[in-house]
């Protein structure tokens, strides 16, 4: 608690006398013991933030007698993750072994809201339901991953699947840069 201590008078020889000066001492014993309560309090009844999870739908493991899905060339769009925080996409399946199909057109953009999602979006309204191959390359940042996830999300695509890059594909990257 508190407690009010007298200063002694200093004695000294005669003269004037001098009002007798008083200090306060506050125990802040009881006070810290309120603070630390209240903090318990307030960090045992908090909710802690959730981190945000995206939904993936994972596929069964493939059997033996299970072939691959076959997807119509006119419904596919390819995006190949590549390096410099670049996405190189094209209309169409890559079937280098046809020679009646000609080559896709390689064409580059970003993953910003000007870039990707608007490539998605604009193809989304020219076919409604669109089947988005996703192809990140060995150059290509997790992060780069992640954003193209999240534009998938951002634009409602309903079919996308991660799949290995050919070396097809590779190659028309190279082609393109040259």
């Amino acid at each position: 608690m508190a407690e009010i201590q007298g200063k002694a008078d200093s004695g000294g020889k005669g003269g004037k006398k001098r009002a007798k000066k008083m200090s306060t001492k506050i125990d802040m014993t009881p006070m810290v013991d309120l603070a630390f309560l209240l903090l318990t309090f307030f960090m045992l009844t908090t909710t802690f933030a959730k981190p945000n999870v995206m939904q993936l739908t994972m596929p069964v493991k493939k059997t033996d007698d299970v072939e691959d899905t076959k997807i119509k060339a006119s419904q596919a769009m390819t995006i190949l993750l590549g390096k410099d925080n670049k996405a190189y996409y094209y209309f169409g399946l890559n079937t280098p072994n046809d020679k009646t199909v000609p080559k896709p057109e390689l064409k580059v953009t970003n993953y910003s809201a000007n870039g990707i999602r608007q490539v998605l979006l604009e193809r989304q309204r020219q076919r409604p339901e669109p089947i988005i191959l996703i192809k990140p390359t060995e150059d290509a940042k997790y992060k780069n991953m992640v954003d193209i996830l999240d534009e998938m999300n951002i634009t409602n695509q309903k079919k996308y699947a991660l799949v290995k890059v050919p070396k097809d594909d590779l190659d028309l990257i190279k082609e393109s840069a040259l």
